[in-house]
């Protein structure tokens, strides 16, 4: 075990826990979208849970840090917040904000994001960048929509830990990234019918499924 230190509040873990994970066990607040719990390499992809760790220059992902022996760590700084922010509003100029027509509304880790940060939904001075496809098709059971997807790769992840093979990968590269599917459409269908692991996962509702009739159990 090994003692450091969270904005003042002494904490004693194992060593080389996951420092996003001490935060969050400890009821101590580290906005992020791509963290899921037991990762064992989380991908530090939505730059939103920086803090700052005595003795390194520059704030740094909580979730990319090992908890050590001494380590003195601040969640709430000025830079810490200014980065957050930067990173919300760049995630939030390639979303489309259409809240009330969501079925994520009111449920929405974006929305738990902005209100914490105290940024809108819609920043002001950032041009709206949509990708041209509104809704890929490509799965029998499953409606993806890129720009409500936030390319936090939860789906991905919990897709490969549910499923004897992978269904959803990461397609594309750059601004036109989005989240892919391969495989056979009538195993997919059962498999993922069975499943929905990926749409559970997701924050956003950008998975859902296609007929209005299925329940998700």
């Amino acid at each position: 075990m090994v003692l450091l230190k969270i904005d003042n509040r002494k904490i004693e873990v194992e060593a080389g826990t996951n420092l996003l994970k001490v935060c969050l066990e400890h009821d101590i607040y580290v906005p992020n979208l791509c963290y899921i719990e037991g990762m064992k390499h989380p991908p530090a992809s939505c730059r939103l849970c920086f803090v700052e760790v005595e003795g390194r220059e520059k704030p740094v992902p909580a979730c990319s840090v090992e908890a050590v022996s001494e380590m003195v760590v601040t969640t709430d700084t000025p830079r810490v917040r200014r980065l957050q922010k930067s990173a919300l509003k760049l995630l939030l100029s390639v979303h489309r904000a259409d809240c009330k027509n969501c079925p994520a509304n009111k449920k929405c880790v974006l929305q738990d994001l902005a209100r914490f940060l105290k940024v809108g939904l819609k920043p002001k001075g950032l041009e709206l960048f949509l990708k041209e496809t509104d809704v890929e098709p490509g799965h029998p059971l499953i409606a993806y929509d890129p720009n409500r997807c936030v390319l936090c790769g939860k789906c991905v992840y919990v897709c490969r830990h549910h499923q004897d093979r992978t269904v959803l990968t990461f397609a594309k590269r750059g601004f036109n990234t989005l989240i892919g599917f391969f495989g056979n459409e009538e195993s997919e269908a059962l498999s993922c019918d069975a499943c929905r692991a990926c749409i559970e996962a997701c924050p956003v509702a950008a998975l859902i499924l296609k007929s209005p009739n299925r329940i998700l159990s």
